[in-house]
């Protein structure tokens, strides 16, 4: 599978705990931080959860 590239654009200051236990999960802990990550179902579900926060680029 493929690699997708996910970055923090949006605090999760104002987001539910969902949201903010789903954005450490994947390991983004501060703005413009890019993590690389397995193109996975798994993955791409935690994505839709935070999909308002972030921006996804497959490498």
């Amino acid at each position: 599978m493929g690699k997708l590239a996910i970055k923090l654009v949006k605090s999760t200051i104002a987001g539910t705990p969902n949201q903010k236990k789903t954005a450490v999960a994947l390991g983004l802990t501060k703005l413009q931080r890019t993590v690389v990550r397995e193109d996975t179902p798994t993955i791409r579900g935690m994505i839709n959860v935070i999909k308002h926060l972030v921006e996804v680029k497959e490498l």
